[in-house]
This record gives structure tokens, sequence and C-alpha cells, in this order.
């Protein structure tokens, strides 16, 4: 199955927002737990959550783009822009 990175950076001073939509936010990745190879929030110079990066496996571009739609944190507005994009891991290793 293809790989893609979901690649989202926050509005600013969106950090509130991402709080109170955490544990809806982490409940949903959970489903997705059997594609999930690798995701985590992103931080600022201040150690701040301010974005998101996810590695899922998806059958194609259209059903990673659908994962990020029905993310709790999208639907909320959270994210100032969002990039998904195929991705071959060449170094390293994706749990």
């Amino acid at each position: 199955m293809p790989l893609f990175a979901v690649f989202c950076i926050d509005k600013p001073d969106a950090l509130p927002l991402r709080m109170a939509t955490r544990e809806a936010h982490l409940a949903y990745v959970g489903g997705f737990r059997d594609q999930l190879r690798l995701g985590g929030p992103m931080l600022d110079d201040k150690g701040d959550m301010a974005g998101s990066i996810i590695f899922i496996e998806a059958d194609d571009l259209a059903a990673a783009q659908a994962f990020s739609a029905g993310d709790p944190y999208r639907q909320a507005g959270l994210f100032d822009h969002v990039h998904i994009t195929a991705f071959k891991p060449t170094l390293g290793k994706l749990g």
C-alpha cells in the first residue's frame, strides 16, 4: 500500500484550539492504527505544538485526503494549510 505524508501547519495562535480538540483528534487517528506508520506534533521555537506530520498507508491520494478531511483538527479549522504527498522512505526506518 502506498505511503503518504500529511503535513499540517497550525494557524497562528491556535494552540488553545489544538488543545481543545486534541482528545478527539487522538481518538480519530487511533482508529487508523493499522495504517499509521509515524505521526506527531511539530513544535515551534518555544516547544509548543504548532502543526502535525502523519505518515499513513492508504490505497491512493484520495484515501489519504479523506483521512485528513475527517480529522477533528482539520474539521475544527486548526490548520493554516495542509499538504499531502506520496512518500518513499529511502533513509532510516518508519515503524
